[in-house]
C-alpha cells in the first residue's frame, strides 16, 4: 500500500508539472502562419493578408511567413498590407521566394517592412517607381511621398534606406546575393526554402509594433498554411497583364458584333464587363499610356475598316498597333509584368480573322437588297415599340421598322403579324397566336394585303 499511494502521488505530482510546464512550451510550439503574396497587389490580397496578421495575433502564433511574387501593384492596397506588418504584435517575416520570384514596385515596400526580411536565391527586389493610373510617371509630390514612405520604413527596420530611396527614384533592382552584400544590407538573410529559413531566423531578437522587440522561438512549431478564400482567388488571378490584354479585345469584339446585329443584347452586356474589367487590371498594373494609345488606335483602325471596307489596310494598321499595344502596354522595368508574345499572337490572329472573315461576311448580309430582307420579315411576328396610330414602330428580326397597321389603333407592347410591306414600311395586323399557322386569312396570298 505505502508503494502504490507513493506512485499516485508521484503521478500526481508529474501531472501537476506538466500542467505548469505547458505555457512555457506554448510560446515556441504555437504554430507558424505561412500566408503568400502572389501576383498584383491588389484589395483582394490586400484584405487576405491584413486578416490572416491579425488572426495570427488573436490566436498568440509565434510568427507569420509572407512569401512575396509579385510585380507590384495598387498604392493603396500596398499601404495596407505595410501597415499590417508594422503594427502586428507578432514577428512577420517576409520572404521573396521560390527561386525565380520578385518583389517588384509594390513588393520592394512591403519585402522592407518585415520584422524580417529575407529573399530565396534567384531572387529580386527593386523597381519600386510609382506608376500613375494614366500609365505615366506621377508627378514629383507623388514620388516625393514614396520616396518618404519606403525610407521610414527601411529605417525603422534597420535596413538600407539610400538604396530604398533609389529604387523608387531611379527603379533600380537587385538580386538577392546584392542586397545582402550591401552595406548596411537591403535584407537581413539568404534562404533556399521555408525549413531553412526558420532554422536561421531561430532565436534572433526581432522588431514588432509599437517599438517592442520578440526572440523567436521557433522549434517545434507546426506550420499552418493560410489561402485566400476561393472566390477571392478568382476575382485575383484575373487581374494579370494576359487576361487584361484578352479582355480588351474580347469586350471590343463583344460590343462591335452587337452594332453588326443590334439587338443581341448579351453580347452589348459582356462586352462592356469585359472592357470595365481590362481597365481595373490596368488601374492596379504598372502599365504605360503609349500601350493604351496603339491599342485604342488599333480599335480606330479596325472600326474603320467596318465602315469602308477595302483592300484591308485599316486592318493591317489595327493588327500592327494591337501587337505594338501588347508589346508596350506594361513597364518594361518590373520583372515579368508583361504581356506574353505567346498571348500576343494568338489574339492578334483572332482580330484579323473576326475583323477580315466574320466582319465582312456580316457586312454583306446587312448590305443585301431592302426587298429581299423585307420578303424574309412577312409571316413572322414583332412587337409593337411605338403604337400604331395607325403607323408606328415595331421590332422585328432585332431591328426596328417603320409599320402601319390595317386594324386600326395597336397599343405599345402588343405582338403584331407582318402581312406585307410598301417600300421599306411594313403593314401588320395584330397576332393571333397559333390561329395564324393553322388557319390562314382566306383570300390573302402571303406577301399580299387586299
Amino acid at each position: 500500500m505505502p508503494l502504490v499511494k507513493v506512485a499516485r502521488l508521484a503521478l500526481l505530482i508529474a501531472a501537476g508539472l506538466a500542467v505548469l510546464a505547458a505555457p512555457a512550451r506554448s510560446a515556441g510550439s504555437s504554430e507558424i502562419v505561412v500566408l503568400k503574396l502572389t501576383g498584383v497587389v491588389d484589395p483582394f490580397e490586400a484584405d487576405y493578408i491584413e486578416s490572416g496578421i491579425r488572426a495570427a495575433g488573436d490566436e498568440g502564433a509565434t510568427a507569420v511567413v509572407l512569401t512575396i511574387d509579385t510585380p507590384g501593384g495598387l498604392d493603396s492596397s500596398m499601404r495596407t498590407i505595410t501597415q499590417a506588418i508594422l503594427n502586428s504584435r507578432v514577428p512577420v517575416i517576409t520572404y521573396v521566394s521560390p527561386q525565380g520570384a520578385r518583389a517588384a514596385s509594390a513588393g520592394t515596400f512591403i519585402l522592407l517592412s518585415g520584422s524580417v526580411a529575407a529573399m530565396a536565391p534567384g531572387t529580386n527586389v527593386g523597381a519600386a517607381h510609382p506608376v500613375g493610373v494614366s500609365g505615366v510617371i506621377e508627378e514629383s509630390k507623388v514620388l516625393n511621398d514614396a520616396v518618404a514612405t519606403i525610407r521610414s520604413i527601411a529605417e525603422a527596420r534597420g535596413k538600407n534606406a539610400d538604396w530604398a530611396e533609389q529604387a523608387v527614384r531611379n527603379s533600380v533592382s537587385i538580386s538577392a546575393e546584392e542586397a545582402l552584400a550591401m552595406d548596411p544590407p537591403v535584407i537581413d538573410l539568404i534562404a533556399p526554402d521555408l525549413p531553412t529559413l526558420l532554422s536561421d531566423v531561430n532565436g534572433r531578437t526581432v522588431p514588432v509594433a509599437h517599438d517592442r522587440t520578440v526572440t523567436l522561438d521557433v522549434t517545434g512549431a507546426p506550420i499552418q498554411s493560410h489561402d485566400m478564400a476561393l472566390g477571392a482567388q478568382i476575382l485575383h488571378s484575373l487581374l494579370t497583364p494576359d487576361l487584361a490584354f484578352i479582355f480588351f479585345y474580347l469586350g471590343l469584339g463583344l460590343i462591335v458584333l452587337e452594332f453588326l446585329h443590334p439587338g443581341i443584347g448579351l453580347a452589348a452586356v459582356f462586352g462592356v464587363l469585359s472592357l470595365v474589367g481590362s481597365f481595373v487590371s490596368f488601374g492596379m498594373l504598372p502599365f504605360r499610356l503609349i500601350g493604351v494609345i496603339l491599342l485604342v488606335a488599333s480599335a480606330v483602325f479596325f472600326l474603320l475598316e467596318l465602315k469602308a471596307p477595302g483592300v484591308g489596310l485599316a486592318t493591317f494598321g489595327g493588327l500592327v498597333c494591337l501587337v505594338l499595344g501588347g508589346l508596350f502596354l506594361f513597364n518594361s522595368s518590373v520583372p515579368n509584368a508583361q504581356v506574353s508574345p505567346w498571348v500576343i499572337a494568338p489574339v492578334a490572329l483572332a482580330a484579323a480573322g473576326f475583323f477580315g472573315f466574320v466582319v465582312k461576311v456580316a457586312l454583306r448580309l446587312r448590305h443585301r437588297p431592302a426587298a429581299m430582307q423585307i420578303d424574309n420579315l412577312i409571316g413572322t411576328v414583332g412587337v409593337v415599340t411605338t403604337a400604331l396610330t395607325p403607323r408606328g414602330v415595331v421590332h422585328v428580326a432585332s431591328e426596328h421598322w417603320t409599320a402601319d397597321s390595317l386594324s386600326g389603333t395597336i397599343p405599345k407592347g402588343s405582338r403584331v403579324r407582318i402581312v406585307g410591306a410598301d417600300g421599306l414600311r411594313l403593314r401588320v395586323e395584330p397576332y393571333e397566336g397559333e390561329q395564324w399557322e393553322s388557319s390562314p386569312v382566306p383570300g390573302r396570298e402571303e406577301g399580299k394585303v387586299p
